[in-house]
């Protein structure tokens, strides 16, 4: 059985990801095996620090040692979650235990700067250390099924997804909940979004990519109105449009940690996961300049 600790407790991740690996407080069709919370740093928070009472408390009620230092967790656990909800911090959480050769799963957003998020995957490779980052909407069972052209519209040539994008300066832009979308749309399109463009207004925020091949795909950050998760697929043989349900996202995205931790083989290329925070990072400066183009850079 693998050992996990959690850094930061001010997601409910913290709690929810918990449940699934420990069996606790949750229905058995969301268990996950192979890997068991074992202890947590509740950490401190600039986004929501009132939820970190609440969800130590939970935490301590299901056995979880809490400590007071991530360095404190060294010998005691295997692998860790950095489950900060503000991606700004995710380089000083992540970078110690990435240097001592820990498996390492950073939650959404991997870092707000391609910077930030170099330095970890930089580690990382030099080091052959397994490193994650993914949004559950990833492995949402609905954009499984359409992934790779194997849906009913068949092989993709374009994509539209959306879903709720609430903004908070310490994860701007869509990092904060509009990272779920954006990990949608790479899902089904893939690496190789070669520039974007990108208008925000307070109800709503679009982003329109180009691919290889001239593929274009878009990306809908809802922030008024009724916020669903959903997508579109331009295909070769045809076009469909599919709501995605949230019921078993945590349950899907827990089996590919605990793979990543059993086997130390990464699910998702990390030149992926860079190449999503520059997405991110070149809508926000297109926004900046009234929707110019603005070419991504890894």
């Amino acid at each position: 059985m693998i050992r996990l600790g959690i850094v930061d407790f001010d997601t409910s991740h913290a709690v929810e990801f918990t449940k699934r690996l420990n069996h606790v407080g949750i229905g058995e069709d969301q268990w996950v095996d192979g890997a068991k919370v074992v202890a947590g740093v509740p950490g401190r928070s600039e986004i929501a620090p009132e939820s970190i009472p609440k969800n130590l408390a939970t935490l301590k009620g299901y056995g979880i040692e809490i400590l007071d230092d991530p360095a404190d967790l060294f010998g005691k656990v295997d692998a860790v979650l950095v489950e900060s909800v503000d991606g700004s911090v995710h380089l000083d959480r992540a970078m110690p235990f990435l240097e001592k050769g820990m498996p390492t799963y950073v939650d959404k957003p991997f870092a707000c700067s391609l910077a930030d998020a170099k330095a970890l995957a930089k580690v990382a490779m030099e080091k052959h250390i397994p490193l994650m980052s993914s949004s559950s909407l990833r492995y949402a069972p609905e954009v499984v099924a359409a992934s790779g052209g194997q849906g009913a519209a068949g092989a993709i040539l374009g994509v539209s997804t959306y879903g709720p994008a609430p903004t908070h300066p310490r994860n701007p832009g869509l990092f904060h909940y509009g990272i779920h979308p954006v990990e949608m749309l790479f899902t089904l399109m893939g690496q190789g979004c070669s520039r974007v463009t990108c208008l925000s207004e307070p109800g709503a925020e679009v982003v329109t990519g180009v691919w290889s091949g001239g593929r274009v795909a878009s990306v809908r950050g809802i922030r008024s109105g009724k916020q669903d998760y959903g997508f579109t697929v331009f295909g070769q043989k045809g076009v469909v449009t599919q709501g995605v349900s949230t019921q078993f996202i945590y349950r899907e995205l827990l089996k590919k940690i605990v793979g990543m931790f059993e086997t130390r083989q990464v699910p998702i290329d990390l030149r992926e996961t860079l190449e999503i925070v520059a997405f991110i990072e070149a809508a926000r400066r297109s926004a900046e300049a009234g929707g110019a183009p603005v070419e991504i850079k890894v």
